[in-house]
C-alpha cells in the first residue's frame, strides 16, 4: 500500500470512530464536576453536670456555684418554686444541670422528690418553665417467699428484698403474731406484693403488701389487703382491739408474767405483773389500744411511766421509760408512740415493762388474745373470698398450696 492510499485509508478509520456512536446514539458526554465537599450536620450537644444539694445550700448558691449569672439564676428559681415548694429540697439529692456545650446556656434541671415523682425544668430562649412529672413505669404484682433462717432481717435479705418489707410484713400481722417472740426457724411465709418497676432503671419501689401468709411453728396467720383494709382468710378484720406487741420490731421477752418471781435488783421474791421486753434505750413503744392517758411521769421503781385507760375497764402501764410523749388527758391511737424504752426505777438495763389490768387486776398480757373489731357479711364477703382466691392462686404458683387453713371460698 502506497502512502496515498494509507493517508486515505487512516481518514476512514478515523471517520468511523466517529461515525459509529454518532450513528448509534451514543456521542460521548464528559462527566460533570464533582460538586465541593458540604460538611456532615453535627447536631448541637449537651453536657450534664450533677450538683450535690449539702445541709445548708440553697438552690441559688448552688447554681451560683455552678457559674450561672444573677437574672438566669432568678428565672430558674421562680419556675421551679412555682412547680415545687423550694423549701421541701433535701440535702442529700442532686440537681441534674444539663447544658448546650457550645454556648454554655442552662437547656433543663431536674430534680427527683421521691422514686415516682421529679421536678423537671426546660429553658430556652431565656424562659424557663417547670412541672412535676410522675417517672414512668409498670405496677406489677410480685410473690415473695421463704423460709425463716435466722433473724428476719436476713431472711429477706436471702430473698432478695429489703428490710422495709419485712417491716410491713410485721405491721400486716400485728395483731396476730408478735414478732419479737413468736418467729421459729423454719417458719415459712409468703407475701404477694404490689410494686413497681421503672423505665429509667432505677431500683423498683414497694407499693403495699396485696397478701400475706405466715406460718408460725403450724400456725397460720393471713391476711388479704380488700377495700382499704386487711381482712383474715374467712373475712375477718385483722383489726382487734389491742396489738400483739408494744414495740415495732426486733427485741425479746427478758421475764414473763409471774405470781413469784425473784427480783434482779432487790433480790426478794415477789409478783411480776408485767412483761419484760430487752430493747435497746431510745426503742419507740407505741400504745396496744387507743384510750385516755391518765398517767404520766415519774412513779418511784417503776421510772418514768405512762399509764392509757381504755374501755372495758382495761388499762395498760409502761415501765422504766427514758423519755415520756405524752401528757395526761391527751387521747392517744393505737400504735401511736407514747415514750422511749429506758432503765429508770429499779431496773438493770434498758427495757420496756408492760401491765395490763381489768378492773384493778393484773391479766397475763402474753396469753391475752384480743377480740376481732369486724367481719365481712353477705355480697361485699363473696367478693372479698374471690379477690382473696386471686391472690392465693398467684403465690400458690410460686411455692405451692399451703394447706394449714382452707383457702377456697366456703
Amino acid at each position: 500500500m502506497d502512502r496515498n492510499t494509507r493517508v486515505i485509508f487512516g481518514f476512514l478509520v478515523v471517520g468511523a470512530m466517529f461515525a459509529v456512536p454518532y450513528l448509534t446514539g451514543a456521542l460521548y458526554v464528559p462527566p460533570p464536576p464533582a460538586p465541593p465537599a458540604v460538611p456532615a450536620y453535627e447536631a448541637p450537644r449537651q453536657v450534664t453536670e450533677r450538683l450535690a444539694i449539702q445541709e445548708g445550700d440553697t438552690m441559688d448558691g448552688i447554681l451560683a456555684a455552678a457559674g450561672l449569672d444573677s437574672v438566669v439564676r432568678f428565672d430558674i428559681v421562680g419556675a421551679f418554686n412555682a412547680a415545687y415548694d423550694i423549701r421541701k429540697v433535701r440535702a442529700g439529692r442532686e440537681l441534674v444541670l444539663t447544658r448546650w456545650e457550645k454556648t454554655g446556656e442552662v437547656a433543663s434541671i431536674e430534680y427527683t422528690v421521691d422514686a415516682d415523682h421529679q421536678v423537671r425544668l426546660f429553658r430556652g430562649n431565656g424562659v424557663s418553665e417547670a412541672e412535676v412529672v410522675e417517672i414512668p413505669g409498670v405496677v406489677r404484682e410480685v410473690p415473695v417467699c421463704a423460709t425463716l433462717q435466722g433473724s428476719l432481717a436476713a431472711t429477706m435479705d436471702r430473698a432478695g428484698e429489703s428490710f422495709l418489707l419485712a417491716m410491713m410484713m410485721a405491721e400486716v400481722l400485728a395483731f396476730d403474731i408478735d414478732f419479737y417472740r413468736d418467729p421459729q426457724l423454719g417458719d415459712d411465709f409468703c407475701l404477694l406484693v404490689e410494686k413497681k418497676f421503672y423505665e429509667n432503671g432505677q431500683a423498683p419501689t414497694i407499693r403495699r403488701i396485696l397478701g400475706a401468709r405466715y406460718n408460725n411453728a403450724g400456725h397460720l396467720s393471713d391476711a388479704y389487703y380488700f377495700g382499704g383494709s386487711y381482712f383474715g382468710g374467712k373475712g375477718e378484720s385483722l383489726k382487734a382491739a389491742f396489738l400483739r406487741s408494744p414495740l415495732e420490731f426486733d427485741a425479746r421477752v427478758s421475764s414473763h408474767f409471774s405470781s413469784s418471781r425473784l427480783h434482779p435488783v432487790l433480790h426478794t421474791v415477789r409478783a411480776h405483773n408485767g412483761t419484760d421486753y430487752a430493747a435497746p434505750e431510745g426503742t419507740p413503744v407505741r400504745a396496744v389500744a387507743g384510750g385516755k392517758v391518765v398517767g404520766a411521769g415519774m412513779s418511784g421503781g417503776s421510772g418514768n411511766m405512762v399509764t392509757i385507760r381504755h374501755d372495758g375497764g382495761l388499762q395498760t402501764q409502761y415501765l422504766h421509760l427514758s423519755r415520756i410523749l405524752v401528757h395526761v388527758g391527751q387521747q392517744v391511737e393505737q400504735a401511736a408512740r407514747i415514750g422511749l424504752v429506758g432503765q429508770t426505777g429499779l431496773a438493770t438495763g434498758p427495757h420496756l415493762d408492760i401491765r395490763i389490768s381489768r378492773n384493778g387486776s393484773y391479766l397475763n398480757w402474753e396469753k391475752m388474745r384480743s377480740p376481732r373489731t369486724e367481719s365481712l357479711a353477705g355480697a361485699v364477703k363473696e367478693q372479698f373470698l374471690l379477690e382473696r382466691d386471686r391472690m392465693v392462686g398467684v403465690m400458690n404458683s410460686a411455692v405451692g398450696p399451703v394447706p394449714d387453713r382452707p383457702l377456697r371460698a366456703e
